[in-house]
Formats: structure tokens, C-alpha cells, sequence
């Protein structure tokens, strides 16, 4: 069996879409939204000790969330030509709104005062983002893995 898996299964990822061009394309979109984010960065402390201070903190993730909002949506609206892509980008871009989903709630939760670390939603007991970066980095478009940081 080893034979078979070390020289002559597949090495092709089961994430790797076959149009090439929209992956750069998306590659792209992917940095134009992460400078925005880095635009939006505010490196000074916010402190975590009252409201006020995780009201700051929530505004700034729900900033950095919103770059993540318009680019799934410049994603969603050029599909890639390939059918494999067709069927799967899809799939990829649901889950990506499934974690920005995830980043309002723990908006929400700062404004009610609740300073819990940041919680995922996991899928086959993988966390959302390792999902995304994975599909991401197959497809050599490694800006689109989410942001470790959520304020950025």
C-alpha cells in the first residue's frame, strides 16, 4: 500500500481548482482587502478593563469583518471556468461567510461586555480558518486565508 501511495496515487490537493487565472484573480482581491485591513490597524492598546474599552475593540473587528464582507462578495461574483472550481469555490466562500459570521458575534459579544476569547465554528472538528487557509494555500492564494488577527 505505501508503494501505491508514496509513487503513483495522486499528489494533486483535493482542494486545487484547475482555473489558474481566477486564482491569481482572487489572489489579488485577497491582498486588496488585506492592506484594507491593514489600513484600518490601530496598534495603540485598548484596554480591556470596561465597556468602553471593548466597545473600541468590537468597532475595530467589525471594521476589519467588513473587508472580509466585500471581498467574499467580489469573489461570488467571478466564478472560476473550471467545473471543479464551479463546484467547490462555492462551498469555500459559504464557509468563509459562516467565520465572518462567527467575527460579528464576537463583535457582539465585546458590546455586551463579554471579553471571552474568540470562539469558531469548527467543520469535521477543524476550526473554520485552518479549513479556509488550507483551501487557500492549495490554490496558492495565500492572502485569502482569513486573519489571525481579528482586527485586522
Amino acid at each position: 500500500m505505501w508503494v501505491y501511495a508514496l509513487f503513483f496515487a495522486s499528489k494533486e490537493s483535493i482542494n486545487k481548482i484547475g482555473d489558474d487565472a481566477w486564482a491569481q484573480r482572487a489572489q489579488r482581491r485577497c491582498l486588496d482587502a488585506e492592506r484594507e485591513r491593514e489600513a484600518l490597524a490601530d496598534y495603540r492598546l485598548i484596554s480591556d478593563v470596561g465597556v468602553d474599552g471593548l466597545r473600541q475593540r468590537a468597532d475595530l473587528v467589525d471594521r476589519a469583518t467588513d473587508t472580509l464582507d466585500a471581498m467574499i462578495r467580489s469573489l461570488k461574483a467571478d466564478q472560476p471556468a473550471d467545473e471543479k472550481g464551479r463546484a467547490i469555490v462555492p462551498l469555500w466562500l459559504a464557509e468563509y461567510e459562516r467565520y465572518v459570521d462567527d467575527r460579528r458575534s464576537y463583535a457582539q459579544r465585546l458590546r455586551t461586555g463579554d471579553n471571552a476569547p474568540f470562539s469558531e465554528s469548527t467543520f469535521e472538528g477543524l476550526p473554520l480558518a485552518e479549513r479556509l487557509a488550507t483551501f487557500a494555500g492549495d490554490n496558492r492564494m495565500p492572502a485569502c486565508a482569513p486573519p489571525i488577527d481579528l482586527s485586522v
